[in-house]
């Protein structure tokens, strides 16, 4: 039997890599610090996942599994010797600590001689990802070492669309490993980057160029998703679902996402008519009540999420290259600016700068954008809005104003 190694035993690792490898045959080996799921794993060799949606809810039990302590630097190097390929999901600001025990797991596999092809499938919200982990990899290799891992070894980015929320005591019912998902199963990932001979497992999506899948999910999915939770934080509510009921929410998500999308259509010539479907698609997706997820999961880490080149201001930037007018996703950008989370250091970061340095810092400096495009201006007239104590009808109205301004090609001021 093939083996996979799941490296991160969370949501998305045991409700969606993890589950894919399983179901199609292989022996999946979950690595983790949290030992109350890695001793479950190892106790119960399977788990339930929970399929909701407004019309109720499915368990599909996920067998064959097992756990690896995280901390345990010889079991880590082990089972990645091991495996046939493996997965990570641990978190953009993780990565870095686990390069380590990856390493000592691949060159184990090169001093027992086994020259077979070794993918890593990078499951993270995070542009150019492979290339992040390889300069990690890279600095603990010596020279030939450097050439084995990039004849044997497959960086491969993976795109994470399916929503699997923050679980509660409730939503476990008991079980530690109980994990609620979407119905949404697709798992793209680069062909162009896989190593050998491509397994043929269903719901895994191989396709080249990736670039356009990585931007299609951030750009897109990512900044929707957190264009309605800024909003609804505006509006006092807990649950995407509930922003995304809103009408004006909706309307807003829904034109900044078809923002990217032209801009997306530009840079891939990918047909418009398959994007605008998957918006469709995502809307209804982001009102599954059942799911339960909230506003303050969705928008926590404004340091990141309003990065150079994370969702708003990386689609920001293409839009602009692509001569696409950005009125509908600045909106998100401005509400996030009013975003608070408790113990949310990111939050807080973005914070601090936008009330020490103002919002001009937090613009060019954090966001990477030109003060004198059109995208800063209506960042800044949006936000000046908010501050003044108007609501999204206003923030609307303004964004009409703008795409009226722009259709009638007046200089926008």
């Amino acid at each position: 039997m093939k083996k996979f190694v799941m490296y991160g035993a969370g949501n998305i690792g045991r409700g969606f890599i993890g589950a894919t490898f399983a179901k199609a045959g292989y022996e999946v080996q979950f690595i983790d610090v949290n030992m109350t799921v890695i001793d479950a794993l190892n106790r119960d060799g399977k788990y339930p996942v929970e399929i909701v949606s407004n019309d109720g809810s499915t368990d599909e039990w996920i067998t064959n599994v097992s756990g690896v302590d995280g901390r345990d630097a010889e079991a880590v190097a082990e089972a990645i010797a091991n495996a046939d390929a493996m997965a990570t999901a641990v978190g953009v600001n993780i990565m870095p600590r686990i390069v380590g025990l990856i390493v000592k797991g691949i060159l184990r596999r090169f001093e027992r001689g086994n020259d077979r092809p070794f993918n890593i499938i990078i499951c993270e919200n995070l542009l150019d990802a492979d290339k992040v982990m390889h300069g990690l990899i890279f600095e603990q290799l010596t020279d030939e070492q450097k050439v084995l891992f990039d004849e044997r070894v497959g960086l491969v980015e993976a795109s994470i669309g399916r929503m699997v929320p923050v679980m509660t005591d409730e939503m476990r019912r008991g079980d530690i490993l109980r994990v609620c998902v979407e119905r949404y199963c697709q798992l793209p990932i680069d062909k162009a980057a896989w190593k050998g001979e491509l397994p043929d497992i269903a719901n895994l999506y191989p396709y080249a160029p990736f670039a356009f899948f990585i931007r299609r999910k951030l750009f897109i999915h990512n900044m929707g998703h957190a264009s309605c939770a800024y909003m609804g934080c505006l509006l006092g509510d807990r649950y995407i679902w509930e922003a995304v009921q809103d009408p004006t929410v909706k309307l807003i998500a829904e034109r900044a996402m078809r923002e990217s999308a032209r801009a997306l259509v530009a840079e891939f010539d990918y047909p418009l008519a398959a994007l605008l479907e998957h918006i469709d698609d995502l809307v209804l997706r982001f009102g599954n009540r059942a799911l339960g997820d909230t506003v303050a999961r969705v928008g926590r880490d404004t340091k990141r999420k309003l990065g150079a080149s994370d969702r708003f201001a990386g689609a920001l930037k293409l839009c602009e290259e692509k001569g696409v007018p950005s009125m509908y996703i600045s909106v998100g950008a401005a509400a996030a600016l009013f975003f608070r989370s408790e113990a949310d250091e990111g939050t807080d970061y973005v914070n601090t700068m936008l009330k020490i340095e103002g919002i001009d810092a937090v613009l060019e400096k954090h966001m990477g954008l030109c003060l004198g495009s059109d995208t800063a201006k209506y960042i800044k007239a949006y936000y000046a809005l908010l501050c003044e104590g108007k609501g999204l009808d206003a923030l609307l109205a303004a964004a009409q104003g703008f795409e009226a301004e722009k259709l009638s090609g007046k200089k926008i001021v």
